[in-house]
C-alpha cells in the first residue's frame, strides 16, 4: 500500500508544477486523499461490505469534493487535479496514468443493474475540466477529452474529443502513450491549439488567402512589365490592379492563435 501511495505522490509531483514537496502533496492534495480512501472503500465493496464501502465513499466526498463509487476501478498513478465536483460511476474503470480535472462526470446512460453503464478509460487518458463521458464504451490509451465536451461514443487511442456532442479528431501520428508510464509529452488540460479544429480551419483559410493574393500580385506585376515593354501600360493594367500584397496573414494568424 505504501508503495502505491509513493507512486501516487510522485505522479502528482511530475504533473503539477505547483506541487513543491512530498509533504505538501500528502497533506494538501484532496485528489490523493480521494484515491487512497477509494482503495479502502473498493476493498470493502469487493468483500461484500457494501454499506461500509459506501459510507467511506460518502466521507471521502465530504472531505475532498470528489465522488467515486466504491465499485469503480482505478489503476496506478491516477491523478485527480483540482477535482472538485468529479463524479465517477459504479462500473467506471480508469486506467493507469490518467488525469481527471474538476467537474468531470464519468456517468451512465442506462438504468439496468448488472450491466456496464459507465465508461472505461485506457492508460494515460486526460479528461479536461467539465467534460462528461457518458456510456459503457472505451476511451482508448492516450486519448484526450476537451473541456466541457460531452462524449457519448468510443474514442480511439491517441485521438482527441471536443465539442457537444464531441467530435473525434484522430491522432496525427497514430501513436498512443507509452504503455509503461506517462505520455512522452503531457499536455495540461489535454487540449492545445493544435487540437482545435476551428483554429486549424481558420489558419488554413488565412494561408490559402495569402497564397492567392501573392499569386495575383505576381500575375499583375508580370502583365505590367510586359505592358511597359510594349508601351501600353494604361491599356492592359487597370488603375485598381493590386500589384502589391496587402493581406496581413501573419496578423490574422496571431489573432486565431499560434
Amino acid at each position: 500500500m505504501f508503495t502505491r501511495v509513493r507512486s501516487d505522490i510522485q505522479c502528482i509531483l511530475d504533473r503539477d508544477p505547483a506541487a513543491r514537496s512530498t509533504w505538501e502533496v500528502l497533506t494538501c492534495y484532496p485528489g490523493l486523499h480521494a484515491v487512497v480512501l477509494h482503495r479502502l472503500s473498493h476493498w470493502l465493496w469487493n468483500r461484500g461490505l457494501k454499506w461500509l464501502g459506501r459510507f467511506i465513499s460518502m466521507l471521502s466526498r465530504w472531505f475532498t469534493g470528489i465522488e467515486i463509487h466504491p465499485g469503480a476501478k482505478l489503476g496506478e498513478r491516477v491523478f485527480f487535479d483540482h477535482a472538485m465536483g468529479v463524479v465517477v460511476g459504479e462500473t467506471a474503470e480508469i486506467g493507469d496514468g490518467c488525469t481527471i480535472y474538476q467537474g468531470v462526470t464519468l456517468g451512465g446512460t442506462s438504468l439496468y443493474k448488472g450491466t456496464k453503464r459507465h465508461p472505461t478509460l485506457g492508460r494515460n487518458v486526460v479528461v479536461s475540466a467539465g467534460a462528461k463521458v457518458l456510456g459503457g464504451f472505451v476511451v482508448g490509451d492516450g486519448a484526450k477529452i476537451g473541456s466541457n465536451a460531452v462524449v457519448i461514443k468510443p474514442v480511439p487511442a491517441g485521438a482527441t474529443a471536443v465539442g457537444i456532442p464531441a467530435r473525434i479528431i484522430p491522432s496525427k501520428d497514430d501513436t498512443s502513450a507509452d504503455v509503461t508510464g506517462q505520455p512522452e509529452k503531457f499536455s495540461a488540460y489535454g487540449i492545445t491549439l493544435e487540437d482545435d479544429p476551428l483554429s486549424q480551419a481558420m489558419k488554413g483559410l488565412i494561408d490559402n488567402a495569402g497564397s492567392h493574393e501573392h499569386q495575383i500580385a505576381l500575375l499583375w506585376q508580370a502583365i505590367e512589365k510586359l505592358s511597359q515593354e510594349r508601351r501600353s501600360s494604361s491599356d492592359c493594367v487597370p488603375l485598381d490592379a493590386q500589384t502589391k500584397e496587402n493581406f496581413e496573414a501573419e496578423k490574422l494568424t496571431q489573432l486565431v492563435g499560434k
